[in-house]
């Protein structure tokens, strides 16, 4: 099996190291597990969480009350430290892995999620793959970006990029049926925390009027995410 590449493990060894971006990650962690209410009402049961950083989806699924386990695998010992310092009433275990295979039996979980994780993975397919090995119910959330534009912003370490029909496509040809997926903005909280107040509020703005106005194109001319959730077929 291949193993994450030496100079990604490197990148991440120390990266939650310090509470850097930590607000701008908790913004985020609360906009995706809205975007995971809105694919579906059903609570989460067993989960895991795989990549998952410094543990703020799993504090935000812990406080919504929507899981009755959680569970973590991530490949920064640094991260792995700051989710055990979390004090999570429902978290059993953390785990390091090495990128693509996840140390648990055939459906073990109940759901399984990988947030904004396989932007950053070399062989995306090995590791939906697994997701599907080990969970009934999948969500996955990826940035959209590229389209017409023909770029991607490397300053985050994203070495892959997907329009919605790109990645849709990945997530079909993995072992999984996409049953729901939806494309959203960040919140303004978030996008002021990046842009200031009042370019974040027009950025939002611009977003979701565009969105709702033309949902096939804007997509293509600026970035938003896009979150699915999946059944395995295994």
């Amino acid at each position: 099996m291949t193993r994450v590449a030496n100079e990604l493990a490197d990148l991440y060894k120390d990266y939650y190291a310090t509470d850097r971006d930590a607000l701008k990650r908790s913004l985020s962690a609360r906009d995706t597990v809205r975007h995971i209410r809105s694919l579906s009402h059903e609570p989460l049961g067993r989960m895991l969480d795989v990549g998952a950083g410094n543990g703020s989806v799993l504090l935000e699924v812990d406080q919504a009350g929507i899981a009755s386990e959680l569970y973590a695998i991530e490949i920064s010992v640094s991260g792995m430290d700051r989710i055990s310092g979390l004090g999570l009433s429902t978290l059993k275990e953390v785990h390091q892995f090495d990128g693509y295979q996840i140390p648990y039996p055939d459906r073990f979980f109940d759901t399984a999620i990988c947030i904004h994780v396989l932007e950053h993975v070399e062989h995306e397919r090995l590791l939906l793959r697994e997701l599907g090995r080990v969970a009934k119910t999948v969500f996955v959330e990826v940035p959209i970006e590229g389209g017409f534009r023909g770029q991607v912003d490397l300053r985050f370490g994203h070495i892959n990029y997907y329009t919605p029909m790109t990645f849709l496509n990945l997530l079909n040809t993995s072992g999984l049926t996409t049953v729901r997926h939806g494309i959203f903005t960040s919140s303004i909280a978030y996008e002021q925390y990046c842009s200031g107040r009042v370019r974040g509020w027009m950025k939002n703005f611009v977003r979701r009027g565009a969105l709702h106005a033309f949902p096939r194109i804007a997509p293509e001319l600026m970035t938003y995410l896009l979150a699915a959730r999946c059944v395995s077929n295994s």
